[in-house]
């Protein structure tokens, strides 16, 4: 048993965390619909590509992290680290 096991839920990861790549991609094309902004323009503005996005805001799991913080980035979407053991001190 390693030190993970006794913080990290058991079985499936993805029904355990608060947000899952489809969570993430609802609130990116809400967000991007909100602004007026169409996929292509998302595209172009952060860099990416069309299919990108468009898995992106399907909830690909697979997505690289990097494009992901770069769309959220661009869309001025806040996200938050907060290590486990109540240190209180968050890492943006």
């Amino acid at each position: 048993m390693s030190a993970l096991d006794s913080v990290l839920p058991s079985g499936n990861l993805l029904l355990a965390m608060k947000y899952t790549p489809k969570h993430i991609g609802e609130l990116i094309k809400r967000t991007r619909k909100n602004l007026g902004v169409t996929q292509k323009e998302l595209a172009l503005t952060s860099g990416t590509g069309l299919r990108f996005i468009i898995d992106l805001e399907k909830g690909k799991p697979t997505c690289q992290l990097g494009k992901v913080m770069v769309v959220l980035q661009t869309m001025g979407i806040k996200i938050e680290f907060v290590p486990p053991g109540g240190s209180g001190k968050k890492e943006d």
